[in-house]
């Protein structure tokens, strides 16, 4: 059995979600799992993001060294953003994650707004 995470900096959940917990980080992460992507197309693939906020997002998972930017000196400029070694590792909890979404009691519990039901295991409550 695992050992209770009394402090922070000790668990290894709360490390991988300070690295990864955001509103925006994950689908940045879904949207690079095929290989690199340049800025604006990540911009289209998830209309709901700010460029404020999606610029931001893709430094703080660059400054943690998951995800790599490669600005190029174009006008106008554009910037390519892919995966890192150490991001690599990601891949495999991002495939789980998109097949527990996938999964039809998820997805009807989504659309009722269930989910905190799905969570605990009450969908039939």
């Amino acid at each position: 059995m695992t050992e209770p995470c009394l402090d922070p900096a000790d668990c290894p959940v709360e490390r991988t979600l300070s690295v990864i917990g955001g509103r925006w980080k994950l689908l940045i992460l879904f949207h690079l799992r095929d290989g690199k992507r340049r800025f604006n197309e990540l911009r289209r693939l998830m209309p709901g993001v700010t460029q404020r906020m999606l610029t931001q997002h893709l430094r703080e998972l660059e400054a943690d060294g998951v995800i790599s930017r490669t600005i190029h000196p174009v006008v106008p400029p554009h910037v390519d953003c892919a995966f890192t070694p150490l991001g690599r590792p990601l891949l495999p909890i991002l495939d789980a994650m998109t097949a527990w979404g996938d999964r039809d009691e998820v997805r009807g519990a989504a659309a009722k707004g269930l989910g905190a039901a799905v969570a605990t295991g009450d969908a039939a409550a």
